[in-house]
Protein backbone atom coordinates (compact mmCIF):
# COMPACT_ATOMS: atom_id res chain seq x y z
CA UNK A 1 0.00 0.00 0.00
CA UNK A 2 2.82 2.64 1.21
CA UNK A 3 6.46 1.54 0.74
CA UNK A 4 8.99 4.65 1.90
CA UNK A 5 12.43 3.81 0.70
CA UNK A 6 15.81 5.24 2.14
CA UNK A 7 13.59 8.87 1.98
CA UNK A 8 15.36 11.83 3.66
CA UNK A 9 14.84 15.19 3.77
CA UNK A 10 17.28 18.06 4.30
CA UNK A 11 16.54 21.77 4.99
CA UNK A 12 19.52 23.81 2.85
CA UNK A 13 19.64 27.83 4.39
CA UNK A 14 23.37 29.59 4.73
CA UNK A 15 23.90 28.68 8.16
CA UNK A 16 23.74 25.28 8.32
CA UNK A 17 22.05 22.40 6.80
CA UNK A 18 19.43 20.70 8.80
CA UNK A 19 18.63 17.08 7.85
CA UNK A 20 14.99 16.69 9.26
CA UNK A 21 14.44 13.08 8.36
CA UNK A 22 17.34 10.81 7.36
CA UNK A 23 17.22 7.69 5.31
CA UNK A 24 13.71 6.31 6.38
CA UNK A 25 11.86 2.95 4.89
CA UNK A 26 9.32 1.44 6.10
CA UNK A 27 5.79 -0.30 4.65
CA UNK A 28 2.33 0.52 5.55
CA UNK A 29 -0.44 -2.28 4.73
CA UNK A 30 -3.57 -1.89 3.33
CA UNK A 31 -6.41 -0.99 5.81
CA UNK A 32 -3.51 -0.31 8.28
CA UNK A 33 -3.85 2.57 11.48
CA UNK A 34 -0.15 3.26 11.66
CA UNK A 35 1.53 5.23 14.07
CA UNK A 36 4.84 7.15 14.28
CA UNK A 37 6.03 8.55 17.23
CA UNK A 38 8.65 10.88 17.85
CA UNK A 39 9.47 14.06 20.92
CA UNK A 40 8.80 17.44 18.97
CA UNK A 41 11.74 17.94 16.30
CA UNK A 42 11.78 14.10 15.79
CA UNK A 43 10.78 14.90 12.29
CA UNK A 44 7.82 12.50 12.28
CA UNK A 45 5.12 15.75 10.45
CA UNK A 46 8.29 16.17 7.55
CA UNK A 47 7.79 12.56 7.23
CA UNK A 48 4.26 12.50 6.61
CA UNK A 49 4.33 15.56 4.85
CA UNK A 50 6.87 13.78 2.54
CA UNK A 51 4.13 11.02 2.48
CA UNK A 52 1.97 13.20 -0.70
CA UNK A 53 5.06 15.47 -1.72
CA UNK A 54 4.02 18.71 0.50
CA UNK A 55 7.45 18.27 1.38
CA UNK A 56 9.88 17.34 -1.88
CA UNK A 57 12.03 14.38 -0.15
CA UNK A 58 15.76 15.26 -0.78
CA UNK A 59 16.25 11.93 -1.75
CA UNK A 60 14.56 8.28 -1.42
CA UNK A 61 10.87 6.79 -2.97
CA UNK A 62 7.61 7.02 -1.93
CA UNK A 63 5.79 4.14 -3.76
CA UNK A 64 2.09 4.09 -3.26
CA UNK A 65 -0.03 1.74 -4.94
CA UNK A 66 3.13 0.86 -7.05
CA UNK A 67 3.15 4.47 -8.05
CA UNK A 68 6.69 6.36 -7.00
CA UNK A 69 5.35 9.84 -6.15
CA UNK A 70 8.95 11.02 -6.61
CA UNK A 71 8.89 10.44 -10.17
CA UNK A 72 5.36 12.00 -10.92
CA UNK A 73 5.09 15.54 -12.87
CA UNK A 74 2.81 18.30 -11.33
CA UNK A 75 -0.51 16.91 -13.04
CA UNK A 76 -0.05 13.46 -12.48
CA UNK A 77 0.36 14.17 -8.58
CA UNK A 78 -2.61 16.20 -9.04
CA UNK A 79 -4.60 13.61 -9.57
CA UNK A 80 -2.65 10.85 -7.25
CA UNK A 81 -3.40 13.40 -4.17
CA UNK A 82 -6.72 12.41 -4.80
CA UNK A 83 -6.43 9.10 -2.74
CA UNK A 84 -4.84 11.03 0.19
CA UNK A 85 -6.78 13.06 2.65
CA UNK A 86 -4.97 14.77 5.41
CA UNK A 87 -6.36 16.05 8.69
CA UNK A 88 -4.09 18.86 10.74
CA UNK A 89 -3.58 19.48 14.48
CA UNK A 90 -4.94 22.77 13.92
CA UNK A 91 -7.96 22.06 12.20
CA UNK A 92 -7.31 24.28 8.95
CA UNK A 93 -11.10 25.43 8.11
CA UNK A 94 -11.39 28.26 6.17
CA UNK A 95 -13.11 30.42 8.81
CA UNK A 96 -14.78 32.22 6.35
CA UNK A 97 -17.02 29.50 4.92
CA UNK A 98 -19.47 27.42 6.60
CA UNK A 99 -19.23 23.84 7.57
CA UNK A 100 -21.74 22.98 4.28
CA UNK A 101 -18.87 24.99 2.26
CA UNK A 102 -15.55 23.51 3.95
CA UNK A 103 -16.62 20.16 3.30
CA UNK A 104 -17.92 21.06 -0.14
CA UNK A 105 -14.44 22.91 -1.33
CA UNK A 106 -12.64 19.65 -2.30
CA UNK A 107 -15.75 18.88 -3.82
CA UNK A 108 -15.65 22.14 -5.81
CA UNK A 109 -12.08 21.24 -6.94
CA UNK A 110 -12.73 18.16 -8.83
CA UNK A 111 -15.46 19.66 -10.77
CA UNK A 112 -18.43 17.55 -9.30
CA UNK A 113 -21.56 18.58 -9.66
CA UNK A 114 -23.83 21.09 -7.69
CA UNK A 115 -26.39 18.63 -6.80
CA UNK A 116 -24.14 15.39 -6.23
CA UNK A 117 -22.06 18.08 -3.98
CA UNK A 118 -25.17 18.88 -1.86
CA UNK A 119 -25.93 15.16 -1.15
CA UNK A 120 -22.40 13.73 -0.89
CA UNK A 121 -22.15 17.18 1.75
CA UNK A 122 -25.04 15.74 3.90
CA UNK A 123 -24.12 12.12 3.91
CA UNK A 124 -20.21 13.23 5.35
CA UNK A 125 -22.09 15.26 7.45
CA UNK A 126 -24.46 12.50 9.01
CA UNK A 127 -21.56 9.98 8.81
CA UNK A 128 -19.36 12.86 11.21
CA UNK A 129 -22.86 13.33 13.32
CA UNK A 130 -23.09 17.11 12.44
CA UNK A 131 -26.04 17.67 10.78
CA UNK A 132 -27.37 20.36 13.07
CA UNK A 133 -24.09 22.34 12.42
CA UNK A 134 -24.15 22.49 8.89
CA UNK A 135 -24.55 26.34 8.68
CA UNK A 136 -22.42 27.02 11.43
CA UNK A 137 -19.22 28.78 10.89
CA UNK A 138 -15.66 27.26 12.77
CA UNK A 139 -15.53 29.94 15.28
CA UNK A 140 -18.81 29.11 16.62
CA UNK A 141 -17.57 25.09 16.95
CA UNK A 142 -15.67 23.13 19.74
CA UNK A 143 -12.25 21.89 19.08
CA UNK A 144 -14.16 18.57 18.42
CA UNK A 145 -16.56 19.70 16.03
CA UNK A 146 -13.81 21.98 14.11
CA UNK A 147 -11.83 18.30 13.82
CA UNK A 148 -14.75 16.40 12.43
CA UNK A 149 -15.67 18.95 9.89
CA UNK A 150 -11.24 18.43 8.84
CA UNK A 151 -12.15 15.07 8.66
CA UNK A 152 -15.07 15.05 6.37
CA UNK A 153 -13.24 17.35 4.26
CA UNK A 154 -10.52 14.97 4.07
CA UNK A 155 -12.49 12.11 2.91
CA UNK A 156 -15.21 13.81 0.75
CA UNK A 157 -13.25 12.57 -2.27
CA UNK A 158 -13.33 8.86 -1.29
CA UNK A 159 -9.54 8.56 -0.57
CA UNK A 160 -7.54 5.50 0.19
CA UNK A 161 -5.48 6.91 2.66
CA UNK A 162 -6.00 9.26 5.44
CA UNK A 163 -3.33 11.18 7.11
CA UNK A 164 -3.45 13.20 10.44
CA UNK A 165 -0.73 15.24 11.13
CA UNK A 166 -1.36 15.48 15.82
CA UNK A 167 -4.56 15.41 14.50
CA UNK A 168 -5.70 15.36 18.13
CA UNK A 169 -2.84 16.88 20.02
CA UNK A 170 -5.42 19.92 20.31
CA UNK A 171 -8.11 18.28 22.00
CA UNK A 172 -9.12 17.31 25.18
CA UNK A 173 -9.09 13.26 26.67
CA UNK A 174 -12.59 13.05 26.04
CA UNK A 175 -12.73 14.74 22.62
CA UNK A 176 -9.64 12.61 21.55
CA UNK A 177 -11.52 9.24 22.28
CA UNK A 178 -14.57 10.46 20.19
CA UNK A 179 -12.13 11.37 17.44
CA UNK A 180 -10.11 8.14 17.76
CA UNK A 181 -13.32 6.44 17.30
CA UNK A 182 -14.43 8.12 14.54
CA UNK A 183 -11.14 7.70 13.18
CA UNK A 184 -11.52 3.95 14.16
CA UNK A 185 -14.80 3.14 12.28
CA UNK A 186 -13.81 5.35 9.11
CA UNK A 187 -10.95 1.89 8.89
CA UNK A 188 -13.47 0.00 9.52
CA UNK A 189 -16.20 0.79 7.70
CA UNK A 190 -14.45 2.80 4.11
CA UNK A 191 -11.53 0.40 3.92
CA UNK A 192 -9.15 3.38 4.16
CA UNK A 193 -5.50 2.70 5.28
CA UNK A 194 -4.29 5.83 7.98
CA UNK A 195 -1.14 7.25 9.09
CA UNK A 196 -1.03 8.76 12.34
CA UNK A 197 1.76 11.26 13.53
CA UNK A 198 1.80 11.71 17.20
CA UNK A 199 3.77 12.42 20.19
CA UNK A 200 0.69 10.64 23.01
CA UNK A 201 1.64 7.42 23.39
CA UNK A 202 -2.16 7.00 24.46
CA UNK A 203 -3.02 7.43 21.11
CA UNK A 204 -0.93 4.52 19.37
CA UNK A 205 -2.38 2.62 22.24
CA UNK A 206 -5.46 2.95 21.33
CA UNK A 207 -6.30 2.98 17.76
CA UNK A 208 -2.51 1.70 16.21
CA UNK A 209 -1.54 -1.61 14.91
CA UNK A 210 1.27 -1.18 14.36
CA UNK A 211 4.06 1.80 15.59
CA UNK A 212 7.32 3.38 14.08
CA UNK A 213 9.25 5.32 16.87
CA UNK A 214 11.48 8.42 14.91
CA UNK A 215 13.98 10.13 16.67
CA UNK A 216 16.57 12.87 15.55
CA UNK A 217 14.99 11.83 11.66
CA UNK A 218 15.37 8.61 12.00
CA UNK A 219 13.36 5.48 12.84
CA UNK A 220 14.77 3.75 15.77
CA UNK A 221 12.18 1.36 16.49
CA UNK A 222 9.18 -0.64 14.79
CA UNK A 223 6.67 -3.27 16.32
CA UNK A 224 3.04 -4.48 16.35
CA UNK A 225 1.94 -1.67 19.14
CA UNK A 226 1.47 -4.98 21.58
CA UNK A 227 4.72 -6.25 21.19
CA UNK A 228 6.17 -2.90 21.64
CA UNK A 229 4.26 -2.33 25.31
CA UNK A 230 5.47 -5.76 26.11
CA UNK A 231 9.02 -5.53 24.68
CA UNK A 232 10.05 -2.11 24.16
CA UNK A 233 13.99 -2.14 22.66
CA UNK A 234 15.08 1.55 22.84
CA UNK A 235 15.30 3.82 25.89
CA UNK A 236 13.08 6.24 24.07
CA UNK A 237 10.33 3.36 23.59
CA UNK A 238 10.63 2.55 27.04
CA UNK A 239 10.20 6.55 27.97
CA UNK A 240 6.83 6.77 26.06
CA UNK A 241 5.48 3.59 28.00
CA UNK A 242 6.28 4.93 31.10
CA UNK A 243 4.35 8.26 30.53
CA UNK A 244 1.28 6.72 30.38
CA UNK A 245 1.36 5.35 33.36
CA UNK A 246 2.22 8.27 35.87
Amino acid sequence: MIELHNVSKTFYNEQNNIEAVKNVSLKVNKGEIYGIIGLSGAGKSTLIRCLNRLEEPTSGKIIINRIDLTSLDKKDLRNKRKEIGMIFQHFNLLSQKNVYENIAFPLRLAHMEENEIENRVNELLKYVSLEDKKYNYPSQLSGGQKQRVAIARAIANKPKILLSDEGTSALDPKTTKNILNLLKKIRDELGITIVMITHQMEVVKEICDRVAIMENGQLIEENLVEELFSDPKTKTAKTFIKSIWR
